[in-house]
């Protein structure tokens, strides 16, 4: 053979090597395309939220949303965000911010799962997330005062029309998902007005402004407007800057799992009219109106109760943040004092009648001797926990548990949760298991661990709920 021919059939060979190797290469990456990227997309959104084993949402706070009355949290984006967290079967954390920008920043870094605010969806909202399902529509609205007639004097100016604009300054909450609504308003106003943009502070703080006479005009949004209207009587929110839009949810633009979880669920909720109710408790109930007139609405003075001032004393004792103390007071008697159970557990901290007598309590002890008294059982209940118990949050799950079913049915299901391989200094998944079901392999033998031990429920709800309110007043409630 000669070299030429030689040379021809080892290209032959080549070819026949080659070519399959390419067409397996070909077959890989197409598989990597259509397979892995969806499991990486699934991870970076839905399964992000199993794996971390709760939803992390970002919220605003103002009377709509989210906020604190007489020790209760509430709004309309917290029960539509309690709704979803049920729906996928898993707790709810939030992260409050009146700064739009901010929160949209947590998202975008994956430390938040959705923005649970009223999201316009515009053109370029979508280049920023995903939007779900709309929940309703609104418009943005001028704000300013009414027509004043002073005798002898020239009224305030008031504005009818985009003539009569007059290089006027108008404040508004920086939110790069509004601003894009507004491009319409300040073609058609021109020189006539400068827009200001404010960080950090929420529509309705500059809705406030206005009626306070601190700045002259704002923009909000018409169903906010409709409600403070009706709380700030010298207020006119007729002027439209804004076409009607719907408004949303936003996740990341990666979280496309997540986008169809939430739209299933707005689907079932559409369908039950869960949507409609939790939207009439908000934007058709008078109570909100009423809410603004309370010492006790969070946006009003920012009280929880009318013992704040004793709570923050006395949480010094025993080293906790007061709100933490007041988050296990309302648990007890949502602040009334003359709350008597049905097992005759009395006053503000709920004792029982034997507790109570220790430390002095009878029917006319005022509302700091009833604080005082709780206080210092739960300094006792702390002495009576192990010193293995070292990790100070654990700690006050433990003491918790204790103060709802007592100390002794606390550190037998310790040591139930020891035997069986649980961790008996960690509550959660741990200790509390042995609270809240029987064991299977020793039902009655070590009666430590039966349903319903406690008259108040099971102690893991009972830690659970005072920690999730507690986390609530940190969110709204100035420390």
């Amino acid at each position: 053979m000669t070299e030429q021919e030689h040379t021809i059939e080892k290209r032959k060979r080549l070819k026949w090597i080659v070519f399959p190797l390419l067409f397996i290469l070909f077959l890989v990456l197409i598989v990597k395309q259509y397979y892995f990227s969806g499991i990486e997309t699934e991870k970076d959104s839905y399964r992000r939220i199993r794996e971390r084993g709760c939803l992390v949402a970002l919220t605003d706070v103002n009377s709509l949303s989210y906020y604190i009355y007489r020790g209760e949290p509430m709004g309309y984006q917290l029960e539509l965000l309690r709704s979803f967290a049920d729906f996928i079967g898993v707790p709810l954390k939030i992260i409050a911010s009146n700064d739009i920008a901010k929160l949209y920043y947590y998202l975008d870094l994956n430390v938040a799962d959705v923005m649970a605010v009223n999201l316009p969806v515009t053109y370029d909202g979508k280049k920023l997330l995903r939007f779900s399902h709309p929940f309703d529509n609104t418009k943005m609205v001028l704000v300013q005062r009414k027509k004043e007639i002073v005798k002898g004097k020239r009224g305030v100016l008031f504005i009818s029309s985009f003539k009569d604009f007059a290089h006027d300054t108008i404040y508004i909450q920086k939110n790069p998902f509004v601003f894009p609504l507004l491009k319409s308003f300040l073609r058609r106003a021109g020189r006539n007005v400068h827009l200001v943009e404010v960080n950090d502070r929420s529509q309705e703080e500059l809705v406030r402004k206005v009626s306070e006479r601190k700045i002259g005009f704002t923009i909000c949004s018409e169903n906010l407007a409709e409600k403070l209207t009706q709380v700030y009587k010298n207020i006119d929110a007729g002027f439209v800057v804004s076409r009607d839009f719907d408004y949303s949810w936003g996740t990341g633009l990666s979280s496309d799992t997540l986008q169809n979880k939430i739209n299933n669920w707005i689907d079932e909720i559409n369908n039950n009219k869960d949507l409609n109710k939790i939207h009439s408790a908000y934007y058709e109930n008078q109570r909100v109106v009423n809410a603004f007139s309370s010492d006790y609405f969070s946006l009003n003075k920012g009280k929880i109760s009318p013992y704040d001032e004793i709570l923050k004393e006395l949480s010094k004792r025993i080293h906790w943040d007061w709100r933490l103390l007041a988050s296990l007071v309302y648990e007890e008697s949502n602040f009334y004092t003359g709350q008597v159970s049905t097992h005759n557990a009395t006053g503000l901290m709920q004792l029982m009648p034997e507790t109570a007598g220790k430390f002095g309590l009878d029917s006319t002890s005022s509302p700091r001797q009833q604080l005082v008294a709780g206080v210092k059982y739960l300094e006792r209940l702390n002495k009576q926990l192990p010193a293995e118990i070292s990790d100070p949050k654990e700690r006050i799950n433990f003491l918790l548990a204790s103060f709802n079913v007592g100390p002794g049915r606390v550190l037998l299901a310790r040591n139930k949760a020891f035997v069986n391989g649980k961790n008996p200094n960690k509550w959660n998944n741990n200790v509390d298991y042995f609270l809240t079901r029987k064991s299977k392999k020793e039902p009655f033998v070590k009666g430590d661990t039966g349903i319903d031990l406690s008259p108040y429920g099971t102690a893991g709800g009972y830690v659970a709920r005072v920690m999730e309110r507690y986390y609530h007043y940190k969110n709204i409630i100035p420390e």
